[in-house]
């Protein structure tokens, strides 16, 4: 009997270990906050979802050609309390975003600040005021 429980936990164990760790990452580790960035564009999807929400943005670059730019927000939870919803953005919505991009070059940020078409402001870190 013995054997057969030793077993077992060596079988979870192993296939415990065989998954892939979802660890929750730096902000600073992905994001450089000394590189900001601010553009205007239109909401090409809004995902709402756990650990963090994200959108799209279709942005213009100085050639004119239309490039997306992935924006990380923070987790459902946290834009709730700072006034977000599921529905705070849409699919061709104009928006302008600030935040910190990837320290990886790619068009992938960290939103701090969204201002929507109407002017109003959702912030999407924390419930505090950007500077």
């Amino acid at each position: 009997m013995r054997t057969v429980v030793v077993i077992g936990l060596a079988a979870v164990a192993a296939l415990s270990l065989s998954q892939p760790i979802a660890a929750h990452h730096s902000l600073a580790a992905q994001y450089d906050p000394g590189k900001t960035i601010t553009l205007t564009g239109r909401v090409g999807g809004f995902e709402w979802t756990n650990p963090h929400a994200r959108f799209y943005l279709y942005v213009k670059d100085p050639k004119g050609e239309v490039v997306t730019w992935n924006f990380e927000l923070a987790s459902p939870n946290t834009l709730q309390r700072a006034g977000w919803s599921r529905t705070s953005l849409k699919e061709g919505d104009q928006i302008t975003v600030e935040g910190s991009i990837a320290r990886s070059g790619a068009n992938v940020g960290n939103a701090r600040c969204v201002t929507l078409a109407d002017g109003s402001r959702l912030l999407g870190r924390s419930t505090q005021e950007p500077n």
